[in-house]
C-alpha cells in the first residue's frame, strides 16, 4: 500500500535532523571513527515507520542500528520515534537499498536485518527481491565473514527462494524456523509483524551467516 504524502514532511524532517544522516557515501570507511562508542553496525533494511529498529534499539545500547528507508514520508516516523525515545544509538539513512555499497565499506556492517520485504512474484521480478542473487553480492561487499542477515517474511515462497539463494551465495543457514511464533522465538515485531500474528498467518524466518 502507496503511503499517502505528507504536506508537512519537510520541516517534521528538519525536527529530526540528528538522528537523518544526510550525506551518508562521506562516511564510507569511517562508520566506527565517527561513532567510536558503539562495537558494532547493524543496519535494517526498508525500515518503514521504525518500529522494529527502535525497539531492538532499546535492547542493543552498544550497537548503533541504522535504519534504510526509501520513502521519505514513512522514514519520518522512523526518526520522529527515535527522537521522542531519546535513542542515541540510530540514524535513519533516507534513500535506496542500492546506494550502501558507496556507503560502508567492506566488513563495516556485522548484521543485517530484513523484515518483510516485497516478495516480488514471477521470475521476470526475481532480480528485485532483497534475497536474490544481485542484492547478497552487494551484501557481501560489506559484510565480514561470519557477518549475518536475519531474514523474516510472511510470504512462504519467497522464504523457499530465498533459503536456496543463501545456500548457493555462500551463506550457512540457521535457525530456520516456518512457524516463528509456534517455536517460541522471543523477538521485536514490527507493525506488519503484528499485524500476521493476530490473523494467524505463519511467520517465516532465519539467520544466514557469511561464510
Amino acid at each position: 500500500m502507496r503511503m499517502r504524502h505528507k504536506p508537512n514532511l519537510i520541516p517534521r524532517l528538519e525536527k529530526c535532523a540528528d538522528c537523518i544522516i544526510q550525506q551518508p557515501t562521506e562516511l564510507f570507511g569511517k562508520w566506527r571513527a565517527t561513532f567510536p562508542t558503539f562495537d558494532a553496525v547493524h543496519i535494517e533494511l526498508g525500515c518503514g515507520k521504525g518500529r522494529f529498529t527502535c525497539e531492538t534499539a532499546k535492547n542493543g545500547a552498544n550497537t548503533l542500528l541504522i535504519g534504510v528507508e526509501r520513502v521519505p514520508d514513512a522514514a519520518v516516523v522512523a526518526a520522529e520515534r527515535a527522537m521522542a525515545a531519546e535513542l542515541g544509538n540510530v540514524r535513519f539513512i533516507i534513500n535506496d537499498v542500492t546506494l550502501l555499497p558507496s556507503v560502508f565499506a567492506p566488513g563495516e556492517v556485522s548484521r543485517i536485518y530484513i523484515n518483510f520485504c516485497d516478495p516480488w512474484p514471477g521470475k521476470k521480478r526475481a532480480k528485485r527481491r532483497l534475497t536474490g542473487d544481485g542484492f547478497l553480492a552487494l551484501y557481501r561487499g560489506f559484510l565480514p565473514q561470519g557477518g549475518e542477515i536475519h531474514f523474516k517474511t510472511d510470504n512462504a515462497d519467497l522464504f523457499e527462494y530465498s533459503l536456496e539463494r543463501f545456500a548457493a551465495c555462500g551463506f550457512e543457514l540457521g535457525e530456520v524456523t516456518r512457524d516463528l511464533h509456534a517455536a517460541g522465538v522471543r523477538g521485536f515485531m514490527t507493525d506488519y509483524e503484528e499485524k500476521f500474528h493476530v490473523q494467524g498467518v505463519k511467520i517465516n524466518r532465519c539467520i544466514a551467516r557469511l561464510l
